[in-house]
């Protein structure tokens, strides 16, 4: 006979309990603890989803990130649209760089984040991790492709001064002309360098920054006025200074606040073009 209504209800006011004992003892510190009754927990009720991301954010600060992925997985299975097992997930794959998949874990949390909490209780969070995942991404790419580069260039000097000493007549009293042979030493220079031109860090657009914040933007939203702020620091403003656009001092309301889906793609054009600025959000907030 299947269990009846008020066994399972006991059931999960178990498991619940077991819940709170774990919350407790991750509060604490107590790791260990906290895994053995979030683990009875899931014994008692295995489809409840948090229990499974508890357990995993209770393994990161071990860091045993295979259970860490293990967990988030399982979570996942039970609910594919849970923000803290897709950010687990990704900062497992990032740890063991696996880079594109923990990218694509992060973004995801990120978007879910934005959609279910407008204040963004994660984003900065998340925003951050992603972040540095994308750095870490870029950083290993320019480590391998500037010692290609650098090969490659030794390879066409070693190439342009064969030839040269090739085509120079090897007789007594011949006085060598280098001057051909400089000038084309200075144009192979400058094309390597035009090669490497988007690796060199520079100023990042005044127009892809928060007017507030002057930070990159990670999620725009224009006003009425048509200026652009990062959203969450303009609803800090709007919450504790006062409802109106800090710029141009126009009446505001957050529901007035629309997403600038051009300034945003501008924003991912640039750090995909120019992977260094990751390396400026890592050491910021908004």
């Amino acid at each position: 006979m299947p269990p009846n209504v008020d066994y399972l209800s006991s059931v999960a006011k178990q498991a619940e309990q077991l819940r709170v004992v774990g919350n407790n003892y991750f509060k604490k510190e107590r790791f260990g603890a906290s895994i053995d009754a979030y683990t009875e927990a899931i014994a008692l009720c295995p489809d409840v989803p948090v229990y499974w991301t508890n357990r995993a954010l209770c393994h990161l600060k071990r860091n045993d990130w295979t259970r860490v992925e293990e967990d988030s997985l399982q979570a996942m299975k039970l609910d594919n649209n849970l923000v803290k097992a897709h950010y687990l997930l990704g900062l497992s794959l990032v740890q063991r760089q696996e880079f594109a998949k923990g990218i694509l874990e992060l973004k995801k949390a990120l978007d879910l984040d934005r959609g279910s909490h407008p204040k963004g209780q994660m984003v900065e969070e998340i925003w951050q991790e992603l972040a540095k995942a994308k750095y870490l991404e870029w950083e290993h790419s320019y480590t391998k492709r500037s010692w290609e580069l650098q090969c490659l260039k030794e390879a066409c000097e070693y190439a342009l001064k064969e030839k040269h000493f090739l085509e120079v007549p090897h007789m007594e009293g011949f006085v060598e002309d280098n001057t051909a042979h400089l000038e084309q030493l200075e144009a192979l220079g400058r094309v390597f360098d035009k090669v490497a031109e988007n690796d060199m860090p520079t100023e990042v657009p005044d127009y892809l920054c928060c007017r507030i914040t002057l930070d990159i933007f990670c999620d725009p939203v224009i006003t009425p006025s048509g200026l652009t702020y990062e959203k969450t620091v303009i609803i800090n403003h709007l919450e504790k200074v006062g409802m109106f656009d800090p710029v141009t001092r126009d009446p505001l309301d957050p529901s007035q606040l629309i997403p600038n889906l051009a300034i945003k793609q501008a924003v991912e054009a640039f750090l995909d073009k120019h992977g260094w600025a990751y390396k400026d959000i890592l050491t910021k907030s908004f």
